[in-house]
């Protein structure tokens, strides 16, 4: 994934989620003429029975751009092509938050999608909204077998046990670091840290010459798969699974030695600070200012491409304590939801749809021109999948990383209706910290009592 760093105020959210709660409505059915009616006549076909015979149209809202946009409408093109009973029209509506916004407000109306792509830590609202059909109705109705999709990345969009949505594009953090720096410093370069504190060791080494060991940007997204890989709940109530969640927990011990190890190597040059954006430090990283960063899964092609004649590439995993608890990561990216105030005809077809991109050769397809994981464990039989993974072979670490993920609440993923704002809070504290103006402990404090208001405000406007 390329994840997105996305901003919506506690104000306009609120105010939306007020605006969507009160325009839900049931799903509207619609209905066809009978054949029935006309097979006995030797009149002509009326305009109805015409109508009943032309495909279901289905919409579909995307917020995927430039070459992930390209390999969009490849899907659609395909599918549309495959069949006659089911016509898609991707519609790019710009960001994450600026595609769910639009949906919120057509609502009431009969201008919103059929279907839409929703980024994962928008889960929470999708559900509380009612404005979806599970996809389980679908999966169930179909006989649809779900075992033959990841785990891991399932996983993350069950409720109790229900899949609400059908994951799309997916990926997860790794370490990226560049051998060639590894070997000048005497490390073995076939050996990436894997512990907090190797990390900090190696980045040591590696800092000399007007140059630093490490970058990692200031992402909420990495603090919250730094508490999965401990283990580690990021809210109470199991994540916010086994209940609502109801309180912040980023301010437990688990984030308070993740801080306080990253601060630590900014205070001592071995970590640059370069803010908040992933394309600074992946920038520093190309042009080998920097030896190690965290990216995503989803950026490898890019990055290996981006240092090709320069230095070789070489990808571990997501570093967490020594001591830490069994873990793993969270899956990043977005998933697919169908809209419940559109007729049964077009909700049938979104997941007519939805089946067609989980096949394996569609996966195979969809991973080798955008780095998303596959979702179906087949696809890696595909001989495409193969041959990209002899290319790239630095993405084993990342299929090696999602299929040793233990599964458990921390590694679910926590959800929350304002987990936009929050990650923004997060990464307030985190740059506090790292500029000294507050220590670890109390900017995560301030952080989550922060975020706990907000969740009980966000509590009482579902309720």
């Amino acid at each position: 994934m390329k994840s997105l760093k996305l901003r919506t105020s506690a104000i306009a959210m609120t105010a939306l989620m007020v605006l969507l709660t009160s325009a839900c409505g049931k799903a509207e059915t619609t209905t066809t003429s009978s054949t029935a009616d006309t097979k006995n006549s030797t009149s002509t076909p009326t305009a109805d029975t015409k109508k009943s015979t032309e495909p279901v149209k289905v919409i579909w809202w995307h917020s995927m751009s430039g070459e992930l946009g390209k390999a969009v409408d490849k899907l659609v093109a395909d599918f549309n092509a495959s069949q006659k009973n089911v016509q898609v029209e991707a519609v790019f509506q710009g960001t994450y938050d600026e595609s769910l916004n639009k949906m919120k407000a057509s609502m009431d109306t009969k201008s919103g999608p059929s279907l839409i792509q929703v980024y994962e830590i928008g889960s929470r609202f999708m559900i509380d909204s009612k404005a979806i059909t599970p996809v389980q109705k679908f999966v169930d109705a179909d006989k649809f077998d779900l075992s033959q999709l990841e785990d891991n990345i399932l996983n993350y969009y069950k409720f109790d046990d229900k899949l609400y949505s059908m994951p799309f594009n997916t990926s997860n953090p790794i370490l990226y670091y560049n051998k060639d720096m590894f070997k000048a410093a005497g490390l073995d370069p076939e050996k990436p840290p894997t512990t907090y504190e190797d990390v900090a060791k190696a980045a040591q080494a590696l800092s000399k010459d007007g140059k630093s060991g490490s970058s990692f940007a200031i992402y909420g997204w990495f603090m919250e798969q730094f508490f999965a890989n401990q283990g580690v709940e990021y809210l109470n109530n199991g994540n916010g699974r086994t209940a609502a969640a109801t309180e912040s927990l980023v301010n437990n011990e688990a984030g308070v030695k993740t801080l306080t190890w990253w601060k630590d190597m900014v205070d001592n040059k071995t970590s640059a600070n370069l803010g908040r954006k992933t394309d600074d430090t992946k920038k520093a990283f190309l042009a080998g200012q920097v030896a190690m960063t965290l990216d995503s899964t989803a950026s490898l092609r890019g990055i290996v491409s981006g240092a090709e004649g320069k230095f070789q590439v070489g990808t571990g995993t997501l570093p967490k304590p020594a001591d830490a608890k069994d873990g793993g990561v969270v899956v990043g990216g977005a998933s697919l939801y169908i809209l419940n105030n559109k007729s049964e005809a077009e909700q049938k077809g979104a997941w007519e749809f939805i089946k067609f991109l989980t096949n394996p050769q569609t996966q195979a397809w969809w991973h080798v021109n955008t780095g998303y994981f596959p979702i179906t464990k087949k696809a890696y039989d595909e001989q495409l999948v193969k041959d990209n993974l002899a290319k790239y072979p630095q993405f084993q670490t990342a299929i090696d990383q999602l299929h040793n993920t233990k599964a458990n609440k921390a590694t679910q993923g926590a959800v929350m209706g304002v987990f936009p704002e929050a990650r923004q809070i997060v990464e307030t504290a985190i740059e506090e910290a790292l500029t000294g103006k507050k220590a670890p402990k109390d900017a995560l404090d301030g952080a989550a009592k922060s975020i706990t208001e907000k969740i009980a405000t966000y509590n009482k406007t579902v309720k």
